[in-house]
Order: C-alpha cells, then structure tokens, then sequence
C-alpha cells in the first residue's frame, strides 16, 4: 500500500483538493493497494492534505472483505503508528512497514514496496492521469480503474496473439 500526490487542475472542486505539505504539492492524494503482481486491490482519492495512515482506513477494510485470502500489507513508513494496531485488531491483518536503510541517500529499491510504485508508474502512462483532471473524487478513482483494465486488457491480447483495441489515454 501507498499513496501518490498529483496536482489537481482548476476543474477540482476546492474542497475536494488540499496541500501535501511533504511533497509541496496542492493537490489530490491516491492511496492505492495492490496484490503482489501490481495488479489493483483498493483505491481512494482524498484531498492531498490527508494523511496516509487516515486515508488507508477506507480501502484496507475493503479489500479485507472482498479478498478473504488477504493477510498482509506491505507499507512504507507513512503507516506507521496506530495503523497497525488498528490493522491488526479490526481487520486480522498484518501490517509491515518496510523501512528505508538510514545511511542510503537517493533512490532505493525496497522490497516489496517497488510493487506499488510500479503500479503508479503505469498509471501515468495514461496521460489523464498525469494530473487530477476530474471534478469528484469518485470519478478520479474511476478512471484510476478503467486505466487497470485497459492495461490487463492489452496483456490478455498479447497473450491470445490477437492485437489490444482498447487505448488508454
């Protein structure tokens, strides 16, 4: 599980947009929670001024009722805290927060963690995910999905060996 801030166009509506100030960016926030191939379990757009540890708590139960052999969540250290207590008690799952190595500068590859931020790199292959183009929050999340199954849509074609129709963009 993690979360990406995008810049929100002037189209989304001030109450649905706020300021991640960790990342300096007026925006929104999409958490999202993958399997361990990146494909996509959960998704919630908030305000970028929610955290990430309070934006997990709508789609971690979710995802717990809906996938029943789920029981473990890899996060990064924005989930620490009352998270994982909250995780493990309500919902029976494991909550591990994979922690960066405290001398490394730049970028690292963190088990387990890459899985997410591969998934938000395909994501941005759609150009209107780039930026938060939408007016409501439920409609960005829609097209968060709609840009997953145009993406597995053009991998079971190039399975079959027949040419992918569908254009995400």
């Amino acid at each position: 599980m993690d979360s990406q801030s995008v810049k929100a166009d002037a189209t989304a509506t001030f109450g649905s947009r706020g300021f991640d100030a960790g990342k300096k960016i007026n925006g929104r926030k999409r958490h999202l929670l993958t399997d361990t191939l990146g494909l996509l379990l959960a998704v919630l757009v908030t305000p970028a001024s929610v955290t990430d540890r309070d934006g997990a708590r709508s789609p971690l139960p979710q995802a717990a009722g809906r996938f029943r052999r789920l029981a473990r969540v890899w996060a990064d250290g924005g989930y620490t805290g009352h998270l994982t207590d909250w995780t493990s008690q309500h919902l029976g799952l494991v909550l591990d927060i994979v922690r960066r190595d405290e001398g490394v500068r730049g970028f690292q590859a963190l088990p387990r963690r890459w899985v997410v931020e591969r998934s938000f790199a395909w994501f941005l292959r759609s150009r209107r995910l780039v930026r938060d183009y939408e007016r409501r929050t439920d409609t960005s999340e829609a097209v968060i999905r709609w840009s997953m199954i145009a993406l597995m849509s053009r991998r079971l074609a190039a399975q079959s060996g027949r040419p992918a129709v569908l254009t995400a963009g």
